[in-house]
């Protein structure tokens, strides 16, 4: 029972991914290929030309096979022609042609939906042939193909006998989704042509002379061909559950675009491509052969490949993996995968000691001088995930060992589960040794924490270095230095401990009651205040806020610690609270205590007004912070960097720290640990 085919319906139901737009103009290419195969030539004497017609350019005119050319022709591109000396569209191939999903040419691979990828992409195609009959004669045949009327009646003439055997296909109207993503010029147009027609060029025998034309030049893939290979091609076999894959290992210059690849092809045609640029120990960017740089690429042709490509030729119709009942039988795409990874890694292997050498060297490096929080690990991951691309930035080498300790870290906490107790039939020195292996990991993975708490350390002295110097004229805000040290608007019940850097300041100040940032006396829990502002205004100036801390857990409570911040090298300290920095924390600490202190828990504090007092003010030694300091009798510290008093009214010691001493000393305090890590403190 016959049935019948809708065009429209095959269309929208043919794909076609918009950065496959040249998939078309290939395809015509492989069936000129087939065609010259077809006739009988030899592929010396087989000629393929591709032109590429440019709006400005006129269409084919069938009745003198001439082209009309324009002024324009260096517009958009408006289609191509594909022109061939091969068998024609007889009428055995034309009957073919008008049959959708023929198997006409099964055996080449074909299925009969090529001429579909053509209408996606283009709107219209025609097409003019020449070619001899059984009996000698020379039929010239044009037709036309287009989305409404699918194949128009051919028209067929008899021409002289010396009239040239040639097929024209003109794929005219490029549909602009694919016209927007395709190659534009003739060179990337003919590169693109050799990488999807290589197999042909590397099979034995060869291809026929391929030609690309455009804008009055010309190029040939044979030159292409040799421009781009290094090397003859080299061939291998496997065996995987009872079909065999023929691997082509291909060397190409290092001239060529391409990255290292798998090429899976059907029907000798490329399919798709996969990456394996850092899949392989030591593959990344360019490869030595002795002198020679190269890109390596490896194409794979299957009868199972043939049996399993789609349609369109843009993918097959396998499983990534299988489970369960099948997964003995049935071949899966990540099994083919890992047996041609398998045989390219053997096949490079000696080209690759260098980049592998080089990989580690920048781990080495990497982790000496940036990382050392991945030290103890590194003996932990194995020799092919430390084979890195030395080029890789920072960033990604961080992200890249990060995953390595998180999957140590992984695998460490599901064995703490099952390592209070022996397995079933293991034996006391297994358990031992079982042990003993955890414990050893677990002691790696704290020292690791620990180097990245140091590690951390360094490069908030590092930010706060970069912090307090000059730039374009001007110094940094206090909002900068301040959300260095703490977050602002902040306490201690809505931050965790490791975003605050208080160490910068005082060790000390780690182990508080409760602390806050950046906030009103009256929002403060512990301060009893009810005031929402300071008589300095400070209320209103963000950044003048004190950070506040109350040390212990016991009652009465050790200390107060009020931190008052100003902006590196300002020189306007008067006398009052508004101006002079030394006075503003007393009265923020006077405030506080009148306010009746309690635990952040709501619990009083008996003779909360004499609670010691400890006042830091982070400044410059500017001309006149240097004058209120002597007028508060503090005493200049040995470096000449800060000074220092006790208030017995306030029963306060206060320390005034210039913004370079604060630095020296916080890294005098963590030196012997930057030392061990080999970081430097300079």
């Amino acid at each position: 029972m016959g049935m019948d085919t809708n065009l429209q319906g095959r269309l929208r139901n043919t794909s076609l991914p918009k950065s496959h737009g040249l998939l078309p103009l290939f395809e015509a290419v492989i069936n000129s290929i087939h065609s010259i195969e077809e006739s009988g030539l030899s592929p010396e004497l087989g000629r393929v030309k591709v032109e590429i017609v440019r709006s400005g350019q006129g269409a084919l005119n069938f009745e003198t096979g001439e082209k009309k050319r324009g002024p324009e022709a260096e517009g958009e591109i408006d289609g191509f022609s594909v022109t061939d000396n091969g068998i024609g569209f007889n009428d055995e191939n034309m009957k073919s042609f008008e049959t959708l999903d023929t198997e006409h040419k099964i055996v080449k691979g074909c299925r009969g939906v090529g001429r579909l990828l053509w209408l996606k992409a283009f709107d219209k195609i025609n097409v003019a042939s020449s070619f001899k009959t059984p009996d000698s004669r020379i039929i010239y045949r044009t037709f036309g193909f287009d989305k409404q009327s699918g194949v128009t009646t051919p028209k067929s003439e008899v021409k002289p006998a010396d009239f040239k055997i040639e097929t024209v296909l003109h794929l005219d109207g490029f549909v602009p989704r694919y016209r927007e993503y395709s190659r534009k010029t003739i060179q990337a147009i003919a590169n693109s042509l050799f990488e999807h027609c290589l197999w042909y060029f590397i099979r034995e025998g060869g291809a026929p002379k391929i030609q690309v034309i455009g804008n009055d030049e010309a190029i040939n893939l044979d030159d292409v061909y040799h421009e781009h290979m290094l090397s003859s091609a080299g061939a291998e076999a496997i065996e995987l559950k009872g079909h065999k894959f023929d691997l082509t290992h291909v060397k190409l210059r290092s001239n060529s675009s391409q990255t290292h690849v798998i090429a899976y092809c059907a029907a000798n045609r490329l399919v798709k491509e996969e990456t394996i640029n850092g899949k392989i120990p030591g593959l990344y960017g360019k490869i030595r052969d002795g002198e020679n740089e190269f890109i390596y690429a490896c194409y794979v042709s299957s009868e199972y490949l043939n049996e399993r490509v789609r349609s369109e030729r843009t993918d097959f119709d396998f499983d990534e993996d299988v489970t369960g009942m099948f997964s003995k039988t049935e071949l899966t795409l990540s099994e083919i995968r890992q047996a041609v990874t398998d045989k390219v890694r053997a096949f490079l292997d000696r080209h690759l000691e260098a980049n592998k050498k080089a990989g580690k060297d920048r781990v080495e490096q990497f982790v000496s001088k940036k990382a050392p929080r991945y030290r103890p690990i590194l003996a932990r991951i194995s020799e092919d995930n430390l084979s890195i691309d030395p080029n890789m930035s920072d960033k990604d080498l961080d992200l890249t060992l990060h995953k390595h300790l998180a999957d140590i870290e992984n695998r460490l906490l599901s064995d703490g589960h099952d390592i209070m107790a022996p397995k079933v039939g293991e034996d006391a020195d297994d358990y031992q040794k079982r042990l003993q292996e955890y414990l050893d990991t677990a002691e790696d993975i704290k020292k690791s924490d620990l180097a990245n708490y140091v590690s951390h350390r360094k490069v908030i002295l590092d930010l706060l270095c970069h912090a307090i110097e000059r730039k374009d004229g001007k110094y940094a805000r206090e909002d900068l230095i301040h959300k260095l040290i703490m977050p602002m608007g902040k306490d201690s019940s809505q931050i965790l401990f490791d975003s605050c850097n208080l160490w910068l300041v005082d060790e000390r100040l780690a182990f508080h009651n409760y602390l806050a940032s950046d906030m009103t006396l009256n929002a403060m829990p512990i301060t009893g205040s009810v005031s929402n502002k300071e008589p300095d205004l400070c209320a209103l100036n963000v950044f003048d806020n004190p950070i506040l801390v109350s040390e212990g857990t016991r009652l009465p409570l050790a200390s107060i610690v009020v931190v008052e911040l100003k902006r590196p090298m300002r020189n306007d300290a008067t006398e009052g609270e508004e101006k002079d920095p030394i006075e503003q924390a007393l009265g923020y600490l006077e405030r506080i205590r009148d306010g009746k202190v309690t635990t952040a828990a709501g619990r009083q504090i008996p003779q909360s007004d004499s609670i010691p007092g400890f006042c830091y003010i982070i400044c410059d030694l500017t001309p006149s912070i240097v004058k209120r300091c002597n007028i508060h009798d503090g005493i200049r510290t040995s470096d000449g960097l800060g000074f220092f008093f006790y208030n017995k009214h306030y029963k306060t010691y206060v320390e005034v720290l210039s913004f370079d001493r604060l630095v020296n000393s916080a890294k005098e305090r963590n030196r012997a640990f930057f030392d061990k890590l080999g970081l430097p403190t300079n």
